[in-house]
């Protein structure tokens, strides 16, 4: 059976936490491979992947690739494994916020979000959203951000602005972000 990508607007956030809890990641933060090289690939802005200029069309490569990711102090990123550690250029952000589920309002709000990649993230304490150049991210994990797309963007910012007009900012589980550039 073929791998299908979640349709947040199908779920309840218990859902989705559920979901959250059951995708495991790699330890790639404790590898330490001594092979290095480079992948060949990059991440455009838009989130679209590519290797040796080709643009790589199966979600289930992504969604493979993307969980392999690290974001090193100094910026860099790599493909890692615990054999090998390649570069990977990656133009602004790895992810790309595709989906937004909200559920609740004011401090009690919870908003959950699907990445271009199927992961799932919900914003809280430990994934910030922060504005950027005049556009909302992320925090993934590591050091590693999505971009909102403009449609999520657009959602996220309604419900700021309907429960905060004069400045806005949204809730959730339990941690408040302000959706105003920084002065």
């Amino acid at each position: 059976m073929p791998y299908e990508a979640p349709d947040l607007a199908k779920l309840t956030l218990s859902d989705i936490a559920e979901l959250v809890a059951a995708r495991k990641l790699p330890p790639v933060e404790n590898w330490e491979p001594r092979n290095t090289g480079d992948s060949e690939m990059r991440i455009a802005s838009d989130g679209t992947w590519y290797h040796q200029g080709g643009e790589i069309t199966r979600p289930a490569m992504i969604r493979a690739f993307s969980s392999l990711l690290r974001r090193e102090a100094d910026g860099q990123y790599w493909l890692v494994t615990p054999q090998q550690k390649l570069s990977i250029i990656v133009d602004d952000a790895p992810f790309i916020a595709v989906e937004l589920q909200s559920e609740g309002e004011g401090s009690e709000r919870s908003l959950a979000f699907r990445l271009n990649s199927d992961d799932l993230v919900f914003a809280d304490a430990d994934h910030a959203i922060k504005m950027r150049n005049g556009l909302l991210y992320l925090h993934v994990r590591g050091g590693m951000w999505a971009k909102l797309a403009r449609s999520v963007y657009y959602e996220l910012a309604d419900l700021a602005l309907a429960e905060n007009p004069d400045t806005p900012s949204i809730w959730s589980k339990g941690a408040h972000f302000s959706l105003d550039a920084p002065a």
